[in-house]
């Protein structure tokens, strides 16, 4: 078995490549990264001299260069997590996400559909988000049949993508799974995004941004349980589904970033101030959604998954790999982020 996993440097794509690296020694795992600001093979330095790893440095928006890697490998299957995915980043190029994120989806639909004369136990896995699905109200969730209504140029490129994989499983037959998950966090993750970002400032004293009145909601999943669920999809779910990943977990902005404050004061043994007290409240994001929650009873039930690890838990355990990790969390602060003050996203 041979699988390409696209996206295999960045923050989600490194947990799976090492999960089906060392959980499946039998099988070729080929790591396609552009290595952009967000890929850092550091992240698998555990598993990069193991014998079924290879990593090819690409960009799958350039289309030729997609269909040497799939003639070297002739995968049997693609998990494709490679992605744009900072929704301020969208909002000032929204191109960029156009580029990678649709066109670049289509590049590999195009080679997978090329390579094979037939898909027998072949798949294409695509990995989405909620964000596809719009905002909710206070109440309610989203399930696979939830319509599309995307907010931003982000989500408005993923649900294209999302639907690019669909029409060639429908036009073509290619064998298709999707799952689409709520917001992620864990070891590894870049410092733009909101737990990354909150940690580091706070152990620079600098001060912690919240949009608008910080009572966005976003239901959160520990990156482990992410890797596990798109395990189970990728062997075992039924070809042309859908699954909502989520961890049952919702908390608005500001008392996440609350419960942060309180675990990173207590493993930093402060006795005076309060990472609390860095708190500001700046203008909001254009095109803010208001609330994402996910529905994952389908996964549930169909497949046997749920998160393993609660929030406080998941929580404590990324503070404590950043705190253990600070020469990583350097290595990767090239100041690019600095251009955005916070995403929840």
């Amino acid at each position: 078995m041979t699988i390409i996993i696209t996206g295999g440097a960045g923050f989600i794509g490194s947990h799976v490549v090492r999960l089906f690296t060392i959980k499946y020694p039998n099988y070729r795992i080929i790591n396609v990264d552009a290595l952009t600001y967000a890929g850092n093979l550091e992240n698998l330095i555990d598993v990069d001299q193991l014998p079924n790893y290879f990593f090819e440095h690409l960009d799958i928006v350039d289309g030729h260069a997609v269909d040497v890697i799939f003639d070297k490998y002739q995968p049997d299957g693609v998990i494709h997590l490679a992605a744009e995915s900072h929704v301020d980043r969208s909002i000032k190029d929204p191109l960029a996400f156009v580029h990678t994120n649709v066109l670049g989806t289509v590049n590999l639909l195009c080679s997978f559909k090329r390579i094979h004369k037939d898909f027998n136990n072949k798949r294409f896995y695509h990995i989405s988000t909620d964000e596809v699905f719009g905002s909710l109200g206070e109440t309610g969730l989203f399930d696979e049949a939830t319509a599309y209504d995307p907010n931003s140029p982000y989500s408005a490129s993923k649900a294209s993508s999302d639907h690019f994989v669909r029409a060639y499983g429908e036009t073509y037959g290619i064998p298709f799974v999707i799952s689409n998950c709520s917001n992620n966090y864990g070891p590894n993750q870049f410092p733009e995004k909101l737990i990354p970002l909150f940690i580091n400032n706070a152990l620079e004293g600098k001060s912690l941004p919240v949009y608008g009145d910080g009572q966005y909601t976003r239901d959160w999943l520990y990156v482990e349980d992410h890797a596990r669920a798109i395990d189970l999809i990728y062997h075992e779910a039924t070809n042309a589904e859908t699954y909502n990943i989520g961890g049952f977990n919702e908390w608005t902005n500001v008392d996440l970033i609350k419960l942060l404050c309180e675990q990173m004061d207590k493993k930093l043994n402060k006795t005076s101030g309060t990472s609390e007290q860095l708190i500001v409240y700046v203008e909001d994001r254009l095109g803010h959604d208001r609330r994402y929650a996910i529905n994952a009873n389908k996964i549930n039930k169909e497949l046997s998954w749920s998160p393993s690890v609660n929030f406080e838990e998941g929580l404590s355990k990324t503070i404590d790999w950043y705190l253990a990790n600070e020469t990583w969390l350097q290595n990767v602060k090239n100041g690019l982020y600095k251009d955005f003050r916070v995403s929840e996203n």
